[in-house]
């Protein structure tokens, strides 16, 4: 994900606190949509859990692999759509890539879906019984 897509969610974080709080303009809900969707497998949802749970903040593609029943260029691929989200980041070493955790855009989602602890839920507006709506 470019650096704008980035500060297109992060103006979540500036001008609309959360999605519980405030609506989503039509570009915070198109870039939103992409990490969704990267997150929507859930393949890609075990490896990201595999990176960032992984002691040391890393994580050896060879130590990706072994756990799915899958072919490697199809996890290669899954990695790939989760580092086009801006979810994961990886470094060549040798004849391995490291992958690792982007804490910046899981905080970021978590901000965006979350509200202030303690505070309710907008009431809904109620409209008169046989009042047109």
């Amino acid at each position: 994900m470019s650096k704008q897509e980035l500060e297109v969610l992060g103006q979540a974080d500036a001008c609309c606190p959360g999605l519980l709080t405030a609506p989503l303009d039509e570009d915070q809900a198109t870039e939103l949509a992409k990490v969704f969707k990267a997150l929507g497998d859930p393949v890609r949802l075990r490896l990201l859990s595999m990176i960032a749970s992984r002691a040391g903040g890393e994580v050896c593609v060879c130590d990706l692999t072994p756990a799915f029943d899958l072919s490697q260029p199809t996890i290669s691929h899954h990695l790939k759509l989760l580092k086009q989200a801006g979810l994961i980041d990886s470094e060549r070493r040798g004849t391995w890539v490291y992958y690792r955790l982007l804490p910046e855009m899981t905080d970021r989602l978590a901000g965006i879906l979350s509200r202030p602890a303690g505070e309710p839920l907008p009431l809904a507006v109620e409209t008169p019984a046989g009042a047109a709506s």
